[in-house]
C-alpha cells in the first residue's frame, strides 16, 4: 500500500506538515533553517508516495496514558496532531529504542515512529514520531549525534535542561550533540511530536545511549 491510499497516516503527516511550516522561530536562523528543512524533506516524501508497511501495533505499560494524552491534546495549540493521531491509535508500534533502561523509564516512556526508516510509513531523510511519558518522569542526559532535532509538545508540561516549562504548542530545537534531560508534570501525562532530520545512515542507525 502507498501512502496515498493510507487516509490515516495521510492525514497525520499533513498534521506534522502544517504544525512544523506554522510553528514559529522567534527569530532564530537556526530554528528557520530547521524548519524549513523538516517541511521540505517531508513534502519530498509525501510526493515520492512511499510504501507504507504493516508493522504490528504494540503497547508499552505507558500507552496506558494515551486516551488522556489526546483527550488533553485535543482542544489545545496541536490539536490537529492531536485529532490525527488519536484516528491512528490502534495501530501504533510504541518502543523504548535502548536494549537496557531503568525499571521506572520502561513503565513511564515509549515512542512510536510514524515516518523514517522503521515505518510504518518508509523514509530515509527524515523521521517523524512521538515520545509519551507518565506524569512525573525523569528521562535521563542524552544526545543525538548527527541528528537534528524538534520537539512539539502536543499535551501536557514539561522541562529540558531545567531551562523553561514548555506547554501545549511550544517547540524545542537541539542541534546534533546537544546533551539534554527531559522532566514531565506530575498533573497528566506528556505527549511530545517530534522530528530528527539527519544523514540516511544515521537515522537509520541512532545508537540511542542514555549516560
Amino acid at each position: 500500500m502507498r501512502l496515498s491510499q493510507d487516509p490515516g497516516w495521510s492525514a497525520l503527516l499533513a498534521a506534522f506538515a502544517q504544525a512544523w511550516g506554522a510553528s514559529p522561530d522567534g527569530g532564530s536562523a537556526a530554528i528557520r533553517a530547521h524548519l524549513d528543512d523538516v517541511t521540505s524533506r517531508l513534502a519530498a516524501a509525501q510526493g515520492r508516495d512511499p510504501a507504507c508497511l504493516p508493522r504490528p501495533p504494540e503497547p508499552l505499560p505507558v500507552t496506558a496514558q494515551l486516551p488522556a494524552a489526546l483527550h488533553a491534546g485535543r482542544t489545545g495549540p496541536a490539536a490537529p496532531v492531536s485529532r490525527a493521531l488519536a484516528a491512528v491509535a490502534s495501530r501504533l508500534t510504541w518502543e523504548w529504542g535502548y536494549t537496557t533502561l531503568p525499571e521506572d523509564l520502561a513503565r513511564s516512556y515509549g515512542y512510536c515512529e510514524i515516518l523514517g526508516p522503521r515505518g510504518p510509513v518508509q523514509d530515509d531523510g527524515l523521521i517523524l514520531g512521538f515520545v509519551l511519558f507518565a506524569p512525573g518522569t525523569f528521562y535521563p542526559p542524552h544526545a543525538h549525534q548527527g541528528i537534528f532535532e524538534s520537539y512539539l509538545s502536543v499535551a501536557g508540561h514539561w522541562a529540558q535542561n531545567d531551562g523553561g516549562v514548555e506547554q501545549p504548542g511550544s517547540l524545542v530545537f537541539n542541534p546534533p550533540g546537544t546533551r539534554h534531560f527531559i522532566t514531565t508534570g506530575h498533573n497528566g501525562p506528556c505527549l511530545l511530536a517530534y522530528a530528527w532530520v539527519g544523514e540516511s545512515a544515521k537515522l537509520g542507525n541512532p545508537g540511542m545511549v542514555l549516560d
